[in-house]
């Protein structure tokens, strides 16, 4: 085995595998036997694509050339797409209309062209299939951002008619659920300053067969205090949902006007809302619930009994998400997304009564030796006011090894959100780094999902404080192994994770350099209104009431301390970002440059939040690897650019 320095090992996974062999996976559904789910394809440009498969066909594109199935709804888009009878109803990303696509025909137009200001999401469609029941978010009110609305439209499906609005007066809505017998509409509601996992509610409305829609009754939740999660009818009418009432998102039906719970435990049946179209919950024919639910860092794909309360995990190599969660259920077929360390996302599906598993399709390829996985380690670790958790990810590679006697540099990881969670599925973003000698520890700070929500509360008012203080502990923990060197630490995230790496650079001297992908280095122009509806009021519940908190949003922002950054920094943005926009990157870059250190700005042509384009994907990882090995001095393997650093 071949002695190298950290950092400098030859990998098989490229910056180029990156994009050339991932697609990314989700909002599986099944319809008359066939599933269907979207897949996201940097190598055309990010685009989102309808695909239909079964265990006996292989996968065929739905979506055809010229159109993206893609929303903007709330930005982060989701539930683009339902099918009927082999109808697909989708959003199409470049004009923002929703479209009919019958089965062997050209996409038709069923909404008006508003030059892309209305923008639908999140649908339904009726038992009949005359009616689409969704989300209509319109940008055409005023140039505020509070001018934006959120309501519920019925369009009818052959485009004959203007969408109607049926539910409106909040400030946001999802979920939409007819129930079996046609004459129920279920669908949740919330309102700023609050998140859908701080709190929202849950309404029942009658709805008559022209989609006319009554008035709504609340049947459960409470805005900023208790949250509801997938609302689903089951086939004998009952709705099934989860809720955090009791600390925990556990599952809870609503049966002949008695709401009662199916099955306590310390465990999350329920996700945090970012993308609009997740399900974690499906019937069997039977009644019985399939879902899905995190416990103890692993995601379970399970079967309850409603009427006993068993609960009985499913044998399958699965135990996490990359994403979102997506389960779909049709008698007794289910179709969901799924992977774990050595399987990569993957459409699973899954026969319940023969007990036959197929594969539908895998995010990416695994085209190297299995021997080059890191598999991670979960730890728990020691912070202030108890524990947190992660993943950690040793470095690992077949055929070289580090220098006797020496701890290898590592790579701390912050996640977006800040309201998200690590996921331990495979992806070979990571193993690029652990492949080449970096330690790796993604870190599920307090505030993160996954660990009920006394967890989650633990970021609010402390946002930049305890996930800062955190991922430092993490870092601490794996030190004291004998795991990292503390000499040699690097932080890495994008959005909030950007946030916390300007902070990380900003308000502590632990880290060696840091890379932040569209992350937030002032907290003010965000309170005042620059930054998009959906997560206008955000800081409300992480900092604090607006203007009464001002001292603190100054006093976390980075950009306010810019002097005290003496640690170099990456700093990588799309033009087209509307969530953090590039004002924010090019704030602290200035700040970089008139103090003289060391630093590289990276702007990116046409991409929003999250890069989505194969070249941009691959240059902004060969950078960043650069980056790091400059300032760590050492020569990375294999033919990685150079990338400029201004120095001062």
């Amino acid at each position: 085995m071949t002695t190298l320095p950290y950092g400098a090992w030859p990998s098989p996974i490229t910056a180029e595998m990156l994009a050339r062999v991932a697609v990314g996976l989700g909002e599986t559904q099944l319809d008359e036997g066939v599933a269907y789910w979207l897949e996201m394809r940097p190598t055309e440009g990010g685009r989102m694509v309808v695909v239909k498969g079964d265990p006996h066909t292989s996968p065929t594109d739905v979506t055809p050339a010229g159109f993206n199935a893609r929303t903007m709804v709330h930005e982060y888009g989701g539930g683009s797409f339902r099918v009927h009878h082999g109808t697909v109803f989708f959003s199409n990303m470049p004009d923002a209309r929703l479209y009919r696509q019958d089965e062997g025909a050209a996409p038709v137009a069923i909404t008006p062209d508003t030059d892309g200001t209305h923008r639908y999401a999140d649908g339904t469609v009726t038992a009949d299939g005359r009616w689409w029941i969704g989300v209509r978010e319109r940008h055409d009110l005023g140039p505020s951002m509070l001018d934006v609305e959120n309501e519920l439209v019925a369009i009818a499906t052959d485009g004959s008619a203007e969408p109607r609005v049926v539910a409106a007066g909040h400030d946001f809505y999802s979920s939409p659920r007819v129930s079996p017998d046609g004459g129920t509409l279920a669908f949740l509601a919330w309102d700023l300053p609050f998140m859908p996992w701080d709190g929202c509610e849950l309404y029942t409305a009658p709805l008559s067969p022209e989609a006319g829609v009554g008035e709504p009754t609340l049947a459960a939740g409470r805005i900023g205090e208790e949250s509801i999660w997938d609302p689903e009818w089951s086939p004998a009418g009952d709705l099934v949902f989860a809720s955090d009432r009791s600390g925990w998102w556990n599952l809870e039906r609503i049966r002949a006007g008695e709401r009662q719970s199916l099955h306590p435990a310390e465990a999350e049946f329920g996700y945090p809302q970012w993308g609009l179209g997740e399900r974690s919950i499906g019937f069997l024919a039977d009644g019985r619930i399939v879902c899905q639910y995190d416990a103890d860092s692993r995601t379970h794909t399970a079967v309850l009994d409603p009427e006993t309360g068993e609960l009985t995990d499913l044998d399958l190599p699965y135990d996490g998400l990359r994403w979102g969660p997506d389960v779909a259920v049709e008698g007794s077929v289910i179709v969901f997304t799924a992977g774990s360390p050595t399987l990569s996302n993957q459409i699973v599906w899954l026969d319940f009564e023969a007990r036959s598993v197929d594969v539908l399709r895998e995010s990416s390829t695994v085209p190297f030796d299995a021997s080059y996985l890191s598999v991670p380690e979960a730890i728990e670790f020691p912070t202030e006011g108890g524990t947190a958790h992660a993943f950690f990810y040793r470095p690992t590679n077949p055929a070289v090894s580090g220098p006797a006697g020496e701890a290898p540099p590592l790579i701390v990881m912050a996640h977006g959100g800040p309201t998200s969670a690590a996921s331990s599925v495979l992806d070979i973003a990571t193993q690029f780094w652990t492949s080449r000698g970096f330690g790796v520890v993604d870190v599920d700070y307090g505030g993160s999902t996954g660990y009920g929500r006394a967890y989650r509360e633990r970021l609010n008012g402390m946002w930049g404080v305890v996930d800062l203080r955190d991922c430092v502990a993490a870092a601490d923990f794996l030190i004291e192994r004998g795991d990292a060197d503390g000499d040699r630490l690097l932080v890495r995230g994008g959005s909030a994770g950007g946030y916390l790496v300007m902070c990380a650079l900003t308000f502590t001297d632990r880290f060696a350099a840091g890379a932040s992908y569209f992350g937030i280095s002032d907290l003010v122009p965000f309170a005042t209104g620059e930054t998009h509806k959906f997560e206008c009021r955000y800081e409300h519940t992480l900092i604090g009431p607006w203007p009464a908190f001002e001292d603190t949003y100054r006093a976390r922002s980075p950009i306010n301390f810019a002097d005290r950054i003496a640690t170099p920094m990456l700093v990588l943005q799309g033009t087209e970002d509307h969530v953090v926009p590039p004002s924010q990157a090019e704030v602290i870059v200035a700040a970089l440059r008139r103090n003289g250190i060391p630093h590289a700005y990276k702007l990116y042509e046409g991409e929003g939040h999250g890069f989505r384009r194969a070249e941009n994907i691959i240059d902004a990882r060969n950078a960043e690897l650069s980056f790091y090995a400059q300032i760590l001095g050492f020569e990375p393997a294999g033919d990685v650019p150079v990338l400029p650093i201004e120095r001062g």
